[in-house]
């Protein structure tokens, strides 16, 4: 597996993203229930521009679709 990152929320924002989280796992549906999802949805991306670096040396669909080889289960 990759290396490790952290990253840090507000005990609100985990909350929130916790029952967006939980609600698509049990409908397979992501919709926005209320403008706090959007909110705490917001402040990840930005913690996550803050702290992920892409290489340099290929293109963003090729790199993105690298990740999602590595992450998808096997069958």
């Amino acid at each position: 597996m990759s290396d490790e990152i952290e990253i840090k929320l507000t005990e609100d924002e985990a909350w929130v993203l916790f029952e967006f989280v939980r609600r698509f796992s049990d409908t397979d549906r992501l919709s926005i229930a209320d403008q706090a999802e959007q909110r705490a949805l917001w402040n990840l991306c930005c913690i996550f521009e803050k702290t992920l670096h892409q290489a340099q040396d290929i293109s963003y669909e090729e790199f993105i679709a690298q990740r999602r080889d590595r992450l998808r289960d096997e069958f």
